[in-house]
């Protein structure tokens, strides 16, 4: 395994002039170098973003992608850890995106040491690396779908992507993830909490970690409660809810049989087909969208912005219309 933190902005990976095609070779070869090599090209923003993409696209779509959401301390980092021994112990191939808050300072990321991962640091089947968020609210770094990628061209069975544990934005990991499991922990009022922010919607397994502390039972049955009233039709999956002590390696092997369970009822339904493309369509609408926005930039800089939005506050035109007239001058 080769542990890196994500680099600052503007890091030497910018200035990377080797061949993309001997890196991805290199890559898929199970070289950790090569690896992190390309996710810190992705992470950059590198020129060679673009010819990355390109030679990692055929060698893609095997890996299952697994979110780990959830408040903090309910405990993500030790039940990922544990999950990984889980997953090694069947023989897969893991690789692990730990999403972090960044660092004002550097962009890097606060928590990239991974300390309590280390038990897989002689692992070369296994590979963590520590993504900043960069100030993105959705829990999630803007680059984690090309890591992603990344990851499952260099032949990772199971991509797990353990987020920020942000509260209600952390809802995105599941247009990014096959399978969602969502965390919570006795003690914490996380039933009220999980149903505020959303994610008894967004769960396709639910893990009550901790789950020696008093009032495991009872949340539990609130979970029960609330995923009842869901409007489901008998072919719908239903989460399970299942009970764990990470610290203790208790329950990791239900988690382990109710994803594989997941991903076959994705398979059979079609499910899968269909969240894969809905991710890959997201995705383009995000980079279409992003180079619109720098082509426009290029061109015209920010007074002509500048002009319509003093036009808008002054009553003398409408959003609408001055939107049209920016798409007009591209």
């Amino acid at each position: 395994m080769v542990e890196e933190r994500a680099p600052a902005s503007g890091s030497r990976s910018r200035g990377y002039r080797g061949d993309v095609g001997d890196l991805v070779s290199r890559a898929r070869d199970g070289d950790p170098r090569a690896v992190a090599r390309l996710i810190s090209l992705v992470e950059d923003e590198s020129p060679l973003l673009r010819e990355v993409t390109a030679a990692l696209a055929p060698h893609t779509g095997h890996a299952r992608i697994v979110g780990i959401t959830g408040a903090p301390g309910v405990g993500k980092s030790t039940s990922t850890s544990a999950l990984v021994a889980q997953l090694r112990t069947a023989g897969r191939r893991v690789g692990v995106l730990a999403v972090d808050p960044s660092s004002p300072f550097s962009g890097g990321a606060l928590l990239g040491d991974r300390v309590r991962m280390q038990d897989h640091a002689l692992d070369r089947e296994v590979y963590i690396r520590s993504m900043a968020s960069r100030g993105h609210l959705g829990g999630l770094a803007w680059s984690t779908p090309q890591a992603i990628r990344v990851l499952d061209a260099a032949g990772c069975d199971v991509v797990l992507i353990e987020t920020v544990g942000v509260g209600q934005s952390e809802v995105e990991i599941a247009g990014l993830a096959d399978t969602t499991l969502v965390l919570l922990a006795p003690g914490m009022g996380d039933g009220i909490q999980a149903a505020k922010a959303g994610i008894l919607e967004i769960g396709d397994v639910y893990v009550i970690n901790k789950a020696d502390r008093d009032g495991a039972d009872t949340l539990r049955r609130e979970l029960r409660s609330m995923l009842a009233l869901a409007d489901r039709t008998a072919d719908d999956w239903r989460p399970p809810i299942v009970k764990t002590v990470a610290s203790k390696d208790e329950g990791l092997d239900e988690v382990v049989s109710e994803i594989d369970r997941h991903h076959a009822w994705l398979e059979s339904s079609g499910e899968l087909a269909g969240r894969r493309t809905t991710r890959a369509r997201d995705e383009i609408e995000a980079i279409a969208l992003t180079s619109l926005r720098a082509r426009w930039g290029d061109v015209h800089g920010r007074s002509e912005l500048d002009d319509l939005a003093a036009q808008v506050a002054a009553g003398e035109s409408d959003p609408y219309a001055a939107a049209e007239t920016l798409l007009a001058e591209l």
